[in-house]
């Protein structure tokens, strides 16, 4: 179970003219489960890659511990990998498929058979051990892979390309908590690669959020949804995702339009500061704000700091109801207990709690809203 360290680490296919993964240095530390997360195309499935030796980057080095594993192949490299598509030996029992790893580097029968046994139960694959692979479905065959990739107990990591892309959506939710099972067993050093974010978040001791071939934040999932550092993060993670408004900071106060909203709090700076001390700490200009359609707040006295709205229709979504609103010319959606009543064309006014709203500049964030202390709306 390593730590697995990349200095300076990036990757380019053509030449440097540009980067599928952007020159960076960060560690995964072992017995970890990690998720990197992003869209498709973002890099995230080259850096597993230059992780498991299969690329190797155009700049910088990569460690497993202290063992510079740059330039060694992936035979070498004492890592487990599983593919977002099955790869079995079709004519194999699953019981030799799952067994095949084990037997290649000469495990003692005994231990092959238990360890065989135990990963087929957390994968509900015992009555399939006798099948030959070929006679499974495509879902079954890949959660087969998965055991393959899971069986040794004693590998440096075990990295995941979208293992679950062909197994049937009944069973993902199944097969996450049964990799969570698996991975406090092994205490394997273990990296997810999806596009999904419900599978990062509830799989994930940590998530590596990746946009554009960069890491734009890592954390435990509830750090991303209640504190992006990143504009992407915000609208990536959550469904629906961070609301987004322009706004521009005059003296210390955030406005949208005429109204104004809270004062502006710099990184770091607390609620209670004075506005000369905020302005200090977060210079007048532009600003976007984002906040989640969870903590906005619909209706109340026009007296509070808030922003006028115009319904413009409701999602009746069962549990919930997300309404949607204009605020001028830009979209804000707001989550709702079922059945709220906001006719489409109705007026409303939004509140965003200073607690869970933050400001964006160049999409990074640089500060968050801190109250009014009383002051009325202009």
């Amino acid at each position: 179970m390593a730590d697995i360290r990349l200095e300076g680490v990036g990757h380019s296919y053509d030449g440097g003219r540009t980067w599928a993964v952007k020159p960076m240095t960060w560690t995964w530390r072992g017995s970890r489960a990690y998720a990197l997360l992003g869209p498709s195309g973002c890099g995230k499935t080259t850096l597993l890659n230059i992780i498991s030796g299969l690329i190797i980057p155009t700049v910088g080095r990569v460690f497993f511990d202290d063992r510079d594993v740059t330039g060694v192949p992936t035979a070498g490299r004492n890592i487990a990998q599983v593919f977002q598509f099955p790869v079995l030996y079709e004519e194999m029992s699953v019981y030799d498929n799952l067994a095949f790893p084990l037997r290649n580097r000469k495990y003692p029968a005994k231990e092959v058979d238990q360890r065989v046994r135990q990963v087929a139960r957390l994968l509900s694959l015992e009555e399939h051990l006798g099948r030959r692979s070929r006679r499974l479905d495509a879902g079954r065959q890949q959660i087969v892979s998965l055991g393959r990739g899971l069986v040794r107990s004693q590998v440096a990591a075990v990295l995941l390309d979208e293992p679950l892309t062909v197994v049937d959506p009944a069973l993902k939710w199944t097969l996450r908590s049964k990799l969570k099972e698996i991975h406090r067993d092994t205490g394997h050093t273990l990296v997810y690669v999806t596009h999904d974010q419900t599978e990062a978040l509830t799989f994930a001791d940590e998530v590596v959020v990746v946009n554009d071939g960069a890491i734009v934040q890592a954390g435990e999932p509830a750090e991303l949804f209640l504190s992006p550092a990143h504009e992407f993060v915000g609208h990536f993670i959550g469904s629906p995702g961070m609301n987004m408004l322009p706004a521009e900071i005059v003296a210390g106060v955030v406005r949208i339009g005429p109204s104004e909203v809270g004062l502006a709090a710099a990184d770091g700076v607390h609620a209670g500061r004075s506005d000369v001390e905020a302005a200090d700490g977060l210079p007048a200009g532009p600003v976007r704000i984002g906040v989640r359609p969870e903590f906005v707040v619909i209706g109340g006295p026009r007296r509070s700091p808030g922003v006028a709205a115009t319904v413009t229709g409701t999602d009746r979504m069962g549990a919930y109801d997300l309404v949607h609103t204009l605020v001028g010319e830009h979209p804000v959606l707001v989550k709702t207990e079922a059945g709220a009543l906001h006719e489409p064309g109705s007026a409303a006014f939004l509140h965003f709690p200073a607690e869970r709203t933050f400001l964006f500049r160049d999409q990074v964030r640089c500060g968050s809203l801190a109250p009014l202390d009383g002051r009325s709306t202009a």
